[in-house]
């Protein structure tokens, strides 16, 4: 779509100036958060001025805040690496990289922190995260266990839901607790190798 000036040359339409608005809304919400504010304490206002925009340019995009919060988070969501299938541990290693590249992030850090402390406060913002960010991801991991139990990779009797969350568990520990440098290098490798020593058939 074009629009004609007064000497009837034609210019793109507002697009760019549309989507630069929009990207600078996200970041100003992610920044905010990555403050440390809380889904409660944010506010349209906060992040106008921080994105150098109106709130009419925000609520013309955003209902309310609680729909901005979860796409500014679910940006953060790096989509899922194609898994090359051809080993179940070379799958949740790839799997505990992309986990361990992102909690290195401050940003994203932070708002685990917020996931974490406003569920009860802000069930929508949960629940829309969780469908959007969080269940593709688990479908895709516990498809990898799944293949790994049919394949013989796994025991048979394995428990893919619980072995999910020990995998997911004992990095999120890892990333809190092994914070000098050099420490989380390789972990990812480690956790994976370690835990199919019980998860692989006897």
């Amino acid at each position: 779509m074009t629009t004609q000036t007064t000497t009837g040359a034609a210019r793109p339409a507002g697009r760019p100036r549309s989507e630069k608005a929009e990207k600078a809304i996200i970041e100003a919400t992610l920044d905010l958060i990555g403050e440390g504010n809380s889904v409660s304490e944010l506010s349209i206002e906060a992040i106008a001025a921080r994105a150098g925009v109106g709130k009419t340019t925000i609520y013309r995009r955003w209902s309310n805040k609680e729909d901005l919060v979860v796409d500014a988070l679910s940006s953060l969501k790096a989509p899922l690496p194609q898994f090359a299938g051809r080993s179940v541990r070379e799958d949740l290693i790839t799997w505990l990289r992309v986990i361990s590249t992102e909690s290195a992030d401050r940003r994203g850090r932070c708002v685990m922190n917020i996931l974490n402390s406003d569920p009860g406060r802000h069930p929508r913002v949960m629940e829309r995260f969780y469908e959007l960010a969080i269940k593709p991801r688990r479908e895709a991991v516990l498809a990898v266990l799944r293949r790994g139990v049919a394949n013989g990779e796994l025991r048979p009797d394995l428990d893919v839901d619980l072995a999910m969350t020990i995998l997911n568990g004992a990095l999120v520990w890892a990333g809190k607790w092994l914070d000098h440098p050099g420490q989380m290098e390789g972990i990812p490798d480690r956790i994976v190798n370690e835990v199919l020593r019980g998860f692989a058939p006897a």
